[in-house]
């Protein structure tokens, strides 16, 4: 079972864009890469997460996600590429108190915050990713740089640069590339070091009450629910610049009370973000970002499973299918009872206007977003708009998180001229 958002809100998308009409060369590929137009802006497309948002938290995820979008969309005014305008987003999520990534991140066993970040440029197919690291307040900065610095070519003596860093070598390349450190104690909050003692408390009180074979389930239980969907808050964006380019993004504190050393979906290659433009084998750019249990994304590779299905005439049709057939339905989870996760997804694909004139060029982006979990906050806005709209999408009531799904998503033009 689904919700079908899409079209109310690919109406209310498109109120806000300026009118005009659009010919077949929408789906005329080849006219559409013979031109070369500057799009108005861009767009961006954010998740605070798939898990559970209390009502009594809304206001906060949402601002949050406004914020980030804002963030955005202000490097994508002042001409900025795809990945300054994602990693720009992801710095706002991280920020904020009420995310689980970079401040305020859950806690592991070790009473540590451990986070992971990838960031995947769609031009260029390079990615940078960070697992694992301690002791920086953005780790998306940390898997920016890697990325930047992998573009730069190979290092003295031939050396291949690295793409993916974990642990305490991550965090001293970060420091000796410029990126400030930040005391762990500092990354902490209130509401994190809380959950942290209560979690504790409860893994002791059942090792205290169980023993042998019932202690094992008990603890097994209980890791269950205290990584249910509650917890499953990474952060993300995807982005595509006045240029046509995409960009994704993710960062995340990981699971609570996690065994220190987990790398999560964050950090993975094609589980955490993808991003891919436009090429002769691709008609559309794909940028995507997941979010939800780690290990179920990782053992799917949600992210790129979802980018190539976004190749697909039917966007929407082609997104539910791969979340059910791919993830819910995945032989490599047939052993889990809830499959927990969930994704946004942004497609785009520039055409020529038939009116008012044949200089004018306009990029159509379309955007979902789908999750499993109870619930997903998201967050979007073009460079044309005055504000970010933001949406907290759940579950139709009823159904059983893990075993169904929800999508909605819209359209949005973006125009342009021909240079």
């Amino acid at each position: 079972s689904y919700a079908e958002g899409m079209e109310s809100l690919i109406n209310c998308t498109e109120e806000q864009q300026p009118s005009s009409v659009m010919t077949n060369s929408w789906y005329n590929q080849e006219a559409c890469r013979s031109q070369k137009a500057k799009c108005a802006g861009g767009f961006v497309l954010v998740h605070a997460g798939a898990g559970y948002h209390s009502e009594s938290k809304a206001k906060e995820y949402k601002h949050v996600c406004k914020r980030a979008c804002q963030r955005a969309v202000d490097q994508l005014r002042a001409g900025a590429l795809a990945v300054e305008a994602v990693t720009a987003a992801l710095v706002e999520l991280e920020d904020s108190p009420f995310t689980n990534a970079g401040m305020g991140s859950n806690l592991n066993l070790s009473g540590e915050i451990e986070c992971d970040a990838s960031i995947m440029d769609g031009k260029s197919l390079h990615f940078g990713a960070v697992g694992a690291i301690s002791g920086i307040k953005n780790p998306v900065l940390v898997a920016s740089c890697l990325l930047t610095e992998a573009q730069k070519g190979k290092l003295s003596a031939g050396r291949i640069p690295p793409c993916f860093l974990v642990g305490r070598g991550a965090h001293d390349w970060a420091v000796g590339h410029g990126i400030p450190p930040c005391p762990s104690e500092k990354m902490a909050t209130k509401f994190s070091l809380s959950a942290y003692k209560r979690n504790k408390r409860k893994m002791e009180l059942a090792e205290k009450m169980d023993t042998g074979q019932n202690q094992a389930k008990k603890r097994r239980q209980s890791s269950e629910n205290e990584n249910g969907s509650g917890c499953l808050d990474t952060v993300g964006a995807v982005v595509v610049d006045s240029e046509g380019n995409v960009a994704a993004a993710v960062s995340s504190g990981g699971l609570a009370m996690k065994h220190p050393g987990r790398v999560g979906q964050a950090a993975h290659y094609g589980c955490g973000c993808w991003a891919e433009n436009a090429c002769n084998m691709n008609s559309y750019s794909t940028a995507v970002s997941t979010s939800g249990c780690g290990e179920h994304l990782i053992r799917t590779m949600l992210a790129r499973e979802c980018s190539a299905a976004m190749q697909s005439e039917d966007a929407h049709q082609a997104l539910l299918e791969a979340m059910q057939n791919k993830f819910i339905s995945s032989p490599f989870l047939a052993s889990e009872d809830r499959v927990l996760g969930g994704v946004i997804v942004l497609r785009c694909c520039r055409c020529v206007e038939a009116q008012p004139s044949p200089n004018i060029q306009a990029a159509m982006v379309e955007f979902l977003w789908s999750h499993t979990t109870e619930s997903m906050c998201v967050g979007y806005m073009s460079a044309q708009d005055s504000k970010a709209k933001t949406h907290i999408s759940r579950l139709p009531p009823g159904t059983v998180p893990g075993q169904s799904l929800a999508i909605e998503g819209g359209v949005c033009r973006l125009m342009g001229v021909v240079d």
